[in-house]
């Protein structure tokens, strides 16, 4: 059997570990903050938000924009490129992914709620945040919440925001920590 923490050693039964625990002890607190380190500090293959849905190219952090429409992502090169093919042939601005017509204002906000009712993550931080906005911290925490049970890592970031300033809930360090840390990884 090896240690779960640390994975440095192994040992033939549980009375050979519970008698070699006070040796190992110290070294394995430090393996597994070199672990948890690694893990936090790692450079990840590509950002969160994966891969662009026209050019898989791995998705930049800040510069995307978001396909209201069918929630896809997708970055600002691609949506760049689609705008000026669109000026050049002189069509009416569509989406690239499913063709529907660019939305009207009035027609945002029901896309918005129809990919919240899908469960999709970015929607739902997307509306987390305007609740925030609008100060409702409460409904902003439920949002930020359900995306970060959803998988998304931007929403764990909110919720760490939120338990630091004490917006809707408690200050609580640890859960500021613990929510940034998810984020990271």
């Amino acid at each position: 059997k090896e240690c779960a923490t640390c994975d440095l050693v192994r040992y033939c039964s549980d009375a050979c570990k519970q008698d070699h625990r006070s040796q190992h002890k110290e070294a394995c607190k430090k393996r597994a903050a070199e672990l948890h380190d690694a893990l936090l500090f790692k450079q990840p293959e590509s950002s969160n938000l994966g891969d662009c849905a026209i050019c898989c190219l791995p998705m930049p952090l800040y510069s995307n924009i978001m396909l209201i429409c069918c929630g896809k992502v997708i970055c600002n090169g691609c949506n760049h490129a689609k705008k000026m093919s669109e000026e050049e042939a002189s069509l009416d601005p569509s989406c690239p992914i499913c063709q529907e017509p660019a939305p009207t204002t009035k027609d945002l906000e029901k896309f918005m709620m129809k990919r919240i009712k899908m469960n999709d993550p970015i929607a739902i931080r997307h509306e987390g945040i305007e609740q925030s906005r609008k100060g409702d911290y409460q409904s902003a925490f439920k949002n930020f919440t359900k995306a970060a049970e959803l998988g998304n890592a931007d929403a764990h970031y909110q919720l760490s925001l939120l338990y630091q300033n004490g917006h809707g809930v408690e200050k609580d360090k640890q859960q500021e920590v613990h929510h940034r840390e998810l984020a990271a990884i």
